[in-house]
């Protein structure tokens, strides 16, 4: 979305209920690992904040397939030399109990990995604030009210990858972004170098599927697919990707269905915007049933020389107007 997507959400509560998961037996002790750290397994909500409040370098938190109710806070630091893990199947699933606040919330809590599990039924499905070298793998996050998964407060090097995200922003009003990056009117928020790999996004996305915001530098986007079935054309919610950081490469995508254009690239504060290269994507605009009569595959907004961007000649479209808006070369 452009300026005034992303407000900012009231602190959710911290303390989850304690609903034993109907499987498994649980055990709360930590046990050596063959990877030289030690894993705690955990069948319930309250073990599981334990462990979460508990958490060393090194150590995995393995979850047993479940319910576990709650929100979840994550705020232990692990290190580059021995990062955390939260694992489990995506029938491991981490729900909130009444559809508000976060998910599951990492806040300075650099180097984990959060893998395999399933994230619904929450305000935001997992929020990263100002925690480094997080990596969400193969992760599920759907019914959300508004964004699913957001890199904020100058969270660099997040990762992305191999994850599901869909039915985010569920109160319909162009907001609910699948991925969001930074946050929209400041250039404080460096959440700068994230990757969103190899993902599927939708559909019924309430806004973008990826949007990348003003004062972000250096990401990828690559290898993903994106349905927009379910934009709204609301509060600009009518492409698949939105970047308005900098030098961000997007490749590789595939996306189908979608309001007007398929990306676009917008100028929110003089001197951003500028540097993205978008090559081997390729867009299906067909049935596209937005109000801008002219429809592209890529929709450079704000090209210049000033403000580059490169759109090679491996990008395809199919249906629409163009590849790209007048005036943008392709090479």
């Amino acid at each position: 979305m452009t300026a005034g997507g992303g407000t900012p959400s009231a602190p959710p509560p911290t303390s989850p209920s304690a609903t034993p998961s109907p499987t498994a037996s649980p055990s709360a002790s930590p046990t050596p690992s063959s990877s030289g750290g030690s894993t705690v397994r955990v069948s319930t909500a309250k073990e599981l904040q334990a462990a979460l409040s508990a958490a060393v370098p090194g150590r995995t938190i393995q979850l047993a397939d479940g319910t576990y109710t709650g929100n979840f806070k994550i705020t232990a630091a692990g290190t580059a030399a021995a990062p955390i893990t939260l694992t489990g199947s995506p029938n491991a699933v981490l729900t909130t109990a009444t559809g508000g606040g976060y998910g599951l919330s990492l806040s300075g809590a650099p180097y984990w990995t959060v893998r395999g599990v399933t994230v619904t039924n929450a305000q935001k499905g997992i929020m990263v604030d100002a925690s480094d070298h997080v990596l969400l793998d193969g992760v599920t996050v759907h019914h959300t009210t508004m964004e699913g998964v957001h890199f904020r407060n100058s969270s660099s090097y997040g990762v992305l990858r191999n994850s599901t995200v869909h039915d985010t922003g569920t109160a319909h009003d162009g907001k609910g972004e699948g991925v969001y990056v930074g946050t929209a009117n400041t250039l404080t928020d460096r959440s700068d170098h994230v990757q969103i790999v190899g993902n599927t996004i939708g559909p019924n996305i309430g806004g973008e599927n990826v949007d990348l915001k003003e004062g972000t530098t250096g990401g990828l986007v690559s290898g993903n697919r994106f349905d927009g079935n379910g934009l709204t054309n609301v509060n600009y919610d009518d492409s698949w990707v939105d970047v308005k950081g900098n030098d961000y490469l997007i490749e590789n995508n595939t996306g189908t269905r979608t309001m007007n254009d398929g990306f676009q690239t917008h100028t929110q504060v003089a001197g951003w915007g500028c540097g993205t290269v978008f090559r081997g994507n390729r867009s299906d605009l067909t049935g596209a049933t937005g109000g801008n009569a002219a429809k592209y595959a890529i929709d450079v907004t704000n090209y210049s020389a000033a403000c580059p961007v490169t759109v090679t000649a491996d990008n395809t479209v199919t249906g629409g107007t163009a590849l790209t808006n007048p005036g943008v070369p392709v090479g």
